[in-house]
């Protein structure tokens, strides 16, 4: 079973879609409430397999596990496996979707085809994570912008059209440079396989380009090339203008997909590929990606706090969050890539939880306006108390998973780079004055708008989608290690294998100088 239980986990939402497509007919009531009973079980199942992959998975091991290595097309193979990063985020994903799904029950419009575009982006994402072969990455790196694509442009707000070209745009464009990367790196090393890209010596040496000096070489041409994909996927500063608009005119259930797995696909890039495939590149351009993130907390925390909207707010709050999640990695020390991997699964949790919280208000009142709320504790205390226990998570509340990530990915920056850390801990402070003042003006107060004074609390199903995020937000800030054992000696591995090549890199260097 566990030859194929990757392509299992991978595939079984695509065939759900195929089942949605192909084989359930009508569109009336009926019809669509099946839809949605397909779409949660066939995530639900995806759940439990992939249950049974962490069940199995050895966290000793630093290799890649539950490998599936077949012939393709063209020659090209089909490649897939996990290791202790990449198992997490499947997990992640697979974790999340049955939420989505059930996020998603009152559609009313077009609902087959809504569950679909769910169902496989599903399949493109996980397929990100298990990929080991550098075509079938990016295969599934770039289909995974039509669902969500399709998903902001037709459930989506008013200007969804406009948000959902610019969504487009900005990630297709940026991954137009990483193919051409991927073109040079499979003729420099004569194999598609990741695993042993990871282990193949790219050129350093310095080169003139068209009258330019290149330190570091190809390396560092390649390093661009796919920085300037994973950077407007994260989104970091200043790339990040996307995602505001995306996150506003998407709905709810597609904002918590783009905040808590989409982005992701980013972070992880920069781990699988960047780090370990150009290590020289990484180290010399380290301080430019670890300032342009300090910029990114600070500012975006600046800019969270003018916000009139909502969703807005959350979504300049996630491009601060992942700014300490490039921090992090780029530190390149235990404590940073730990702690970046850990904020980027807790960021999941909580960013996905907060888009559903508005998605809660939104339902009963149509606006995602701030000035239209307040008082709501005297309607919906449910609703007050989960809203609040996230925003705490958001903050970074001690108890909470947000804390862990946040401080570790500063005990790492910190020892690479005091200045860069103590601009990055303003936006601890930051984001505690953006998020209290959304809660403040929309939960705390009097009621006195007459249009809140018959709104409903949080109903059983809504009770019933936050339960496992605040289980999950809880477990993760008081035992840590369930995330930092898993990925704990793949990250010593990565860190070992990065320190050894600037080390020989820096050989070579001075045999050459003498």
């Amino acid at each position: 079973m566990e030859s194929s239980l990757l392509s299992l986990i991978t595939f079984l939402p695509l065939i759900a879609a195929g089942i949605l497509a192909f084989l359930l007919r009508g569109d009336d009531e009926a019809a669509q409430l099946n839809a949605k009973r397909l779409a949660l079980i066939a995530t639900s199942v995806t759940f439990v397999a992939s249950l049974i992959m962490y069940a199995n998975f050895d966290t000793s091991d630093t290799g890649f596990q539950f490998v599936e290595d077949r012939s393709w097309i063209l020659g090209m193979r089909y490649k897939v496996g996990v290791d202790g990063i990449s198992v997490l985020f499947v997990m992640l994903t697979t974790f999340l979707m049955p939420l989505v799904i059930a996020s998603a029950w009152d559609v009313k419009t077009r609902v087959k085809e809504y569950m679909i575009a769910f169902l496989l982006l599903e399949t493109l994402m996980l397929g990100v994570f298990v990929a080991l072969d550098l075509v079938l990455f990016y295969l599934f790196f770039e289909a995974g912008l039509i669902p969500m694509f399709l998903i902001i442009g037709i459930w989506g707000g008013k200007d969804r059209i406009y948000a959902a070209f610019k969504f487009f745009l900005y990630t297709f464009f940026g991954s137009v440079l990483m193919l051409v990367a991927m073109v040079a790196m499979y003729v420099d090393a004569g194999t598609t396989d990741i695993p042993a890209l990871m282990n193949h010596n790219f050129s350093h040496e310095a080169l003139n380009l068209f009258g330019w000096h290149i330190v570091g070489g190809m390396q560092t041409l390649m390093w661009v090339a796919f920085f300037a994909s994973f950077a407007v996927k994260m989104p970091m500063w200043p790339v990040h203008t996307w995602l505001p608009d995306a996150h506003v005119q998407a709905p709810t259930a597609g904002s918590v997909v783009l905040a808590a797995i989409l982005l992701k696909m980013g972070g992880y890039g920069f781990l699988r590929f960047s780090l370990p495939m150009f290590p020289v590149a990484s180290d010399l351009l380290a301080p430019m990606v670890m300032w342009l993130s300090a910029i990114a907390i600070v500012y975006t925390s600046l800019v969270a706090l003018a916000q009139e909207d909502m969703k807005k707010l959350i979504a300049y709050s996630s491009v601060a969050h992942m700014g300490f999640v490039t921090m992090g990695i780029f530190a390149a020390n235990q404590q940073g890539l730990d702690g970046a991997i850990f904020q980027m699964l807790s960021h999941g949790f909580i960013s996905g939880a907060l888009f559903l919280c508005v998605g809660v208000i939104y339902d009963r009142m149509h606006t995602r306006e701030i000035d239209a709320y307040g008082g709501l504790v005297n309607r919906m205390p449910a609703y007050a108390m989960v809203f609040m226990f996230f925003t705490m998570g958001n903050v970074g509340l001690p108890g909470t998973s947000g804390f862990v990530g946040e401080f570790l990915t500063l005990l790492g920056t910190f020892q690479v780079n005091t200045w860069v850390a103590a601009v990055a801990t303003t936006g601890v402070i930051l984001s505690a004055a953006y998020a209290l003042w959304l809660y403040r003006r929309v939960v705390m107060g009097d009621l006195i708008k007459e249009s809140l004074k018959t709104i409903t609390d949080m109903n059983t199903r809504e009770r019933a989608i936050f339960a496992p995020l605040v289980a999950m937000t809880i477990l993760l800030g008081v035992y840590p290690s369930a995330v930092t054992d898993v990925v704990g000696p793949s990250v010593a591995a990565l860190v070992e294998s990065y320190q050894t090549a600037l080390l020989e890199a820096d050989q070579t260097q001075f045999a050459a100088g003498n």
